[in-house]
């Protein structure tokens, strides 16, 4: 049994706080991978919930590779995301209070593919031709972009 199901029974779907850990990685050629999400069909950064026992870039890592297929390297702080705006009720009624830790990625390895039922499709773009995205990771694009329109000059 995993970390969520063992909370959950204890708790039913009252809010508890959760750990989320999230990356944006890039190719080559500066664009960025983003997911298309099974349960909302929106696209976003994949990423996910930590397990007991890991750390931040371990959930990072684990993630990625589970919803990619893609092992990652050495793994850049992006920022924390926390508060009012993290907190919601997701599809099956779990209430959570978010702590998200977003990095970003360039060096990665391995085959691109939808590898489990949380995506729908994988996709690099290029940061000036994004996709509209999920509204509840807003702060992590505004970040990104903020921080790549720093890096361009």
């Amino acid at each position: 049994m995993d970390y969520i199901e063992y909370l959950r029974k204890m708790v039913g779907h009252s809010k508890v706080i959760m750990v989320v850990s999230g990356v944006f990685i890039f190719n080559e050629k500066g664009e960025v991978l983003l997911q298309r999400r099974s349960d909302n069909g929106e696209w976003g950064h994949p990423g996910g919930f930590m397990d007991m026992g890991e750390s931040v870039e371990d959930t990072a890592r684990r993630e990625i590779f589970e919803e990619t297929g893609l092992h990652l390297g050495k793994l850049d702080f992006l920022g924390i995301y926390s508060g009012a705006e993290q907190e919601r009720v997701l599809p099956n009624g779990d209430e959570v209070a978010l702590v998200k830790i977003m990095f970003t990625c360039h060096d990665f390895e391995g085959t691109l593919e939808a590898k489990d039922s949380e995506s729908l499709e994988l996709k690099f773009f290029p940061l000036d031709q994004l996709p509209d995205y999920w509204e509840n990771q807003k702060h992590a694009f505004h970040d990104l972009l903020s921080k790549n329109a720093r890096l361009s000059y």
